[in-house]
């Protein structure tokens, strides 16, 4: 059976609770986004704190030593433009 994942700008979106991994597992990187603080606006919790990590999908490495970048943004849109950048950049050094 095949699973329907959420996409943005042609990359999976898989969410865990507060954290949400960006990109295929099978490419050399993906992100892993942390909501770490969330607001309430019009009844809706909405995050205005991410943790970006720009993250080695090679399972040899250490798990500290697969972090490649990092970064914080405001919300979870700029979040996702900027690791979408992170993901394109990296497919354009191969």
């Amino acid at each position: 059976m095949q699973q329907e994942y959420l996409m943005y700008k042609g990359y999976p979106l898989v969410r865990s609770g507060n954290r949400i991994y960006y990109g295929y597992m099978s490419d050399p990187y993906v992100v892993q986004l942390d909501i770490t603080h969330k607001t309430s606006q019009n009844a809706l919790e909405v995050a205005d704190k991410v943790k970006l990590y720009q993250i080695s999908t090679d399972e040899k490495l250490n798990p500290l030593e697969a972090i490649i970048k990092t970064s914080e943004r405001n919300s979870l849109f700029e979040a996702l433009d900027l690791a979408f950048a992170w993901l394109e950049r990296a497919e354009q050094g191969k």
